[in-house]
């Protein structure tokens, strides 16, 4: 089994630099099998730049090990492979334990070894960060128990399917909640370890990262994910852009437009009409329309039956899905369906 301690101290690494403990920011890595390589590249690069003097990666303000149970590689969703640096050892050494996701087709991501380790690390307060699918992870885990947790809009419906019990957000960039904090990934990865930096190491490393990184500022937590389920206008309102993420949260159970209001602090009415006004639509138009695309989406890409698609973008009955699909895309879903078959045998027929 590896272990290598890295609780080492470098000289000059206790300095306060402009805020933050002062302290040195120790983070382990546990990667998912498939994991997101960007995420991980981002999340460490990140450290590894705040951390920098003279463009000689040292680490001096930051310390980091990928984590594994054994000395096997770990191979990537782009099919490079990482050699683990240390053992799982005592998660104590470590202010952070993040956890890297991947493909979610991928049977037992993290191994039991791997998963004790994060249980016994959460019992000894040891904080926990699930980025990208990573939360998925901590939610088979039953690290998420009682915690709201944060996902890409692309896994937001994947997540709610498989645990139902756990509050979810897909709108925000990440979510702190308690010890345990679940990020989308892509670029929020980041942001997430811009702001770890700021708090444990202060402002100057956290600059220093940012602005060789080519990022003009840090995002917070709150700051909307970028994807719009529709067009809208540039510089919209961005309570239009939380309705319209909190209906796309919510295809399948339809909610009354007075709770996405009450959602985004504003009255029936008071929507209604920033919605006119900025889109020149309604939020219930808008509503069908998100729901329609979805289900586009589900005609072409599965073999689901129309009352199941029906059901998952939020109508009770085929006949009325199939008369709004009409009025939406002049075409039945059944004859959309045929389209893509046919164009897919055209495709595989060229080959």
């Amino acid at each position: 089994m590896l272990e290598r301690g890295i609780g080492y101290v470098v000289a000059g690494s206790g300095r306060n630099h402009g805020g933050g403990s002062g302290k040195r920011l120790r983070v382990g890595f546990l990667l998912a099998r498939q994991f997101t390589m960007s995420a991980f590249a981002l999340f460490v690069d990140t450290l590894r730049l705040a951390s920098d003097v003279e463009d000689k990666s040292g680490r001096r303000l930051c310390d980091w090990d990928v984590l594994s149970p054994n000395t096997h590689m770990i191979r990537s969703s782009c099919g490079v492979q990482l050699v683990p640096t240390t053992g799982l050892g005592d998660p104590e050494r470590f202010d952070y334990i993040v956890v890297i996701g991947g493909l979610l087709d991928v049977e037992e991501q993290l191994s039991y070894e791997s998963i004790g380790f994060l249980r016994r690390a959460i019992q000894k307060g040891v904080r926990l960060v699930g980025a990208c699918t990573g939360s998925f992870v901590l939610a088979d885990a039953g690290l998420l128990d009682g915690k709201t947790a944060c996902v890409s809009w692309l896994h937001h419906s994947e997540f709610k399917a498989r645990f139902p019990e756990i509050r979810l957000t897909s709108q925000r960039l990440f979510v702190e909640d308690g010890n345990v904090t679940t990020c989308a990934g892509g670029s929020a990865v980041a942001d997430l370890a811009a702001l770890l930096v700021r708090r444990h190491v202060g402002e100057g490393a956290e600059r220093n990262a940012m602005e060789i990184l080519q990022l003009d500022r840090r995002r917070e937590g709150s700051d909307l994910q970028s994807r719009m389920p529709i067009a809208l206008p540039i510089h919209c309102d961005e309570r239009i852009r939380a309705a319209l993420l909190y209906m796309e949260e919510n295809i399948d159970d339809r909610l009354e437009i007075e709770k996405i209001a009450d959602r985004v602090g504003l009255s029936r009415r008071q929507l209604e009409r920033i919605f006119k006004t900025k889109t020149g639509f309604s939020p219930a138009t808008a509503y069908e329309k998100i729901c329609m695309k979805k289900a586009a989406q589900l005609v072409e890409r599965t073999s689901k039956t129309m009352i199941d698609i029906a059901l998952d973008v939020g109508f009770a009955s085929s006949s009325h899905f199939c008369r709004r699909f009409r009025a939406n895309f002049g075409m039945t879903p059944h004859k959309l369906r045929e389209k893509m078959r046919n164009r897919n045998q055209q495709i595989t027929e060229s080959h």
